[in-house]
């Protein structure tokens, strides 16, 4: 039962006083005379007294009426001041344009309340600011169950988390949605995109290109370019282009030379050097030719090797060492990228994805050939492995290869002689 007086007893105790107050020595004589009988407090009663006394201008004060025209500005700059300070933690909340989700907003709402702001307070001022919500759909929010879209970003924003720290966080948003698909997330690209921009997540961007070669000379004599521009391969160990670059350490540069594969785009040879001389390039040569019979997959008749014009390539040492393999010299036009581009674009990606400041193949700095060769190691592994290549249809070297050989090994043995 509420303890406030009705108003009916209020203005009739109010009455009795006035009309007998002549009959005391004072208000507060004739409420302390008459409250009792009403059952009316003499306090209460004096107070209802003096208020009347001061509407009926008969005494001097604020008017019942101006009383509450002070509650209300008060009820309302101290709704202002309110509507401010939630205003200004929300500028941040507000300032991304699109329509902010359900949990975010329910997450934006328990902050506020934790600081002691009103429900309905704050959903006014973002519903004042375009985030139309009401306190009953936040508190429906509360209670209901997380839809399914909820969930499903959940877990896929679990596993973009995942691959911070992996070689995975390189990849942008193409390669990420198919990676992702991989592990068996059923996810649509436009859902990847989302996620990563929610989570900062971009990829890397390759940097500019670096000169690395000295050429051997216009005049030089050197092979004919055979690939022409071409490179694809309808087999491995058909066409193999390779090019080298440096690196800063502590200690100096250090270069690395690389040989890939145009059937598959498979590092199958890498070699690290402190001298960019004919002997690393060789040894990188002999590191592919050494890992493809390794693998079971020897090298036979009828490989081209393309290079650019560099003087390593072009050095009599080196295409003595390609006669003895029995693989044809093959050497692009002097100062052209174009005509060796896709080794080119394999070095892009070293630099960019194993040696740069952000690579999770470097435990830190590079200091010494060690650490570059470790580097390397690791990211030319992940390279053939893992790493995802959409001119393979989202394949890796690797897989590549397998499906090739496991075709190959499915003929009969008259069309493979064919």
């Amino acid at each position: 039962m509420s303890k406030r007086y009705p108003a009916e007893q209020r203005e009739r105790a109010v009455k009795m006083v006035l009309d007998h107050l002549h009959e005391y020595n004072s208000v507060y004589g004739a409420c302390k005379a008459i409250g009792p009988k009403l059952g009316v407090g003499a306090e209460s009663l004096r107070l209802w007294t003096r208020q009347a006394q001061i509407d009926a201008d008969q005494a001097r004060g604020a008017t019942t009426e101006e009383q509450q025209r002070i509650k209300e500005l008060e009820r309302e700059n101290r709704d202002l001041k309110e509507a401010n300070e939630i205003l200004k933690s929300a500028s941040n909340f507000l300032r991304e344009g699109a329509r902010p989700s359900p949990p975010q907003i329910v997450q934006f709402i328990d902050q506020m309340r934790a600081e002691n702001y009103r429900v309905e307070s704050i959903c006014r001022v973002l519903t004042e600011h375009g985030v139309q919500v009401a306190p009953r759909t936040y508190r429906n929010w509360k209670t209901a169950p997380p839809s399914a879209r909820t969930i499903s970003d959940a877990y896929l924003t679990d596993a973009l988390r995942d691959t911070v720290g992996e070689p995975e966080e390189l990849y942008g948003r193409r390669k990420m949605y198919r990676h992702l698909r991989r592990k068996g997330h059923s996810a649509a690209a436009c859902t990847v995109d989302r996620l990563m921009g929610d989570e900062d997540m971009s990829g890397v961007v390759r940097g500019r290109r670096h000169r690395t070669t000295i050429q051997g000379g216009k005049n030089a004599t050197r092979a004919p370019d055979l690939l022409d521009r071409d490179f694809t391969s309808e087999a491995p160990n058909r066409k193999w282009v390779t090019d080298f670059t440096y690196t800063r350490t502590w200690a100096g540069f250090v270069y690395v030379a690389f040989v890939i594969d145009c059937f598959s785009r498979a590092i199958v040879g890498w070699h690290a050097s402190t001298v960019k001389d004919t002997n690393m390039v060789t040894t990188a040569l002999k590191m592919a030719l050494w890992r493809r019979d390794h693998c079971g997959h020897r090298v036979g008749s009828g490989l081209i090797h393309h290079s650019d014009a560099g003087s390593q390539y072009t050095s009599i040492a080196f295409a003595e060492t390609l006669v003895l393999e029995g693989i044809a010299a093959s050497i692009g036009s002097v100062g052209d990228a174009y005509d060796n581009a896709l080794a080119e674009s394999t070095i892009g990606l070293f630099k960019t994805e194993a040696v740069s400041k952000r690579s999770p193949f470097l435990n830190g700095p590079m200091k010494t050939i060690d650490d570059v060769e470790f580097a390397t190691m690791g990211w030319v592994d992940w390279f053939n492995q893992r790493r995802l290549h959409s001119t393979l249809d989202y394949l890796t070297p690797d897989e590549f290869e397998e499906v090739y050989y496991s075709q190959e090994s499915a003929l009969p043995p008259e069309m493979l002689q064919a």
